[in-house]
C-alpha cells in the first residue's frame, strides 16, 4: 500500500483534467488534487492549457489537504518560481530614436506564430 501524501511534499502527479479555474491531478497515492489557476504561475495565466496538458506528468508541491474530501491543493509555481530581478532598470535621460529597417516589423510578425507554437514565447507575454 502506498503512503499518503503530506503537506509540503514535492511529488510527481498526472494531469487528469483541465478547467478554466485550474487543473486536476492524480497523486501517487491514487487520491486527487487541484492546481488552482493562481498556483500555476507567478505570471498572469489566461489559459491553463498553456502550462499543462491532460496526461502530462509534472512535479508539484502539496500546499494543503482537505480533511473531509482528502483532496490535495497543489502548487506548480512553488516548484518553478519566477526569477526575481535584483536590479532596477536604468534609462537614458534622452531616448534615442530607433532606426526602422526597410523591412519594418514584418520579419517579427511572420516569426511570431512559430515562436508561440514552439514555446519560445507565450501568448501571455505579448
Amino acid at each position: 500500500m502506498e503512503h499518503r501524501v503530506k503537506i509540503g511534499q514535492i511529488i510527481d502527479v498526472t494531469i487528469t483534467g483541465i478547467q478554466p479555474y485550474g487543473a486536476f491531478a492524480l497523486l501517487p497515492d491514487h487520491t486527487s488534487g487541484l492546481i488552482h489557476i493562481s498556483e500555476i504561475s507567478d505570471k498572469f495565466v489566461r489559459n491553463v492549457e498553456n502550462f499543462v496538458h491532460v496526461g502530462e506528468i509534472i512535479r508539484v508541491k502539496v500546499i494543503d489537504i482537505d480533511d473531509k474530501t482528502h483532496q490535495a491543493k497543489l502548487s506548480l509555481k512553488a516548484i518553478y518560481p519566477l526569477n526575481k530581478r535584483k536590479y532596477k532598470r536604468t534609462y537614458k535621460s534622452q531616448r534615442e530614436k530607433i532606426q526602422e529597417t526597410p523591412l519594418g516589423f514584418s520579419p517579427l510578425k511572420e516569426k511570431l506564430p512559430e515562436w508561440i507554437a514552439t514555446g519560445i514565447i507565450e501568448e501571455e507575454d505579448l
